[in-house]
């Protein structure tokens, strides 16, 4: 069980205000949750491969294919606003041209 010392020092370090109800209510649920987290530490995983996932997860690639790429004509079809081969956008900083 945590002593109020140790809650009033992790309210602290979390930047909390807990006023003396919050720290007594603070108190019993840390206490609760690292009781919990003892008894998942107390379970037996040597012989549990470590893993990313909690399910089997299968990532397909692609080939590594070199393909020929969009012309610039190709790539700027349909843009609402260009200048050139740019593409023109609205400004979001204040004080830029657009």
């Amino acid at each position: 069980m945590l002593t109020r010392k140790e809650v009033e020092e992790i309210a602290f370090l979390a930047r909390l205000h807990l006023d003396d109800d919050e720290l007594e209510k603070m108190q019993g649920e840390l206490g609760a949750m690292l009781e919990h987290f003892g008894v998942i530490a107390g379970v037996d995983t040597t012989d549990i491969p470590p893993m990313t996932h909690a399910v089997p997860l299968e990532l397909p690639m692609r080939l590594d294919v070199v393909m020929p790429s969009l012309t610039t004509e190709e790539a700027l079809t349909g843009t609402p606003r260009r200048d050139g081969d740019l593409i023109v956008v609205p400004a979001i900083i204040v004080g830029t041209e657009s």
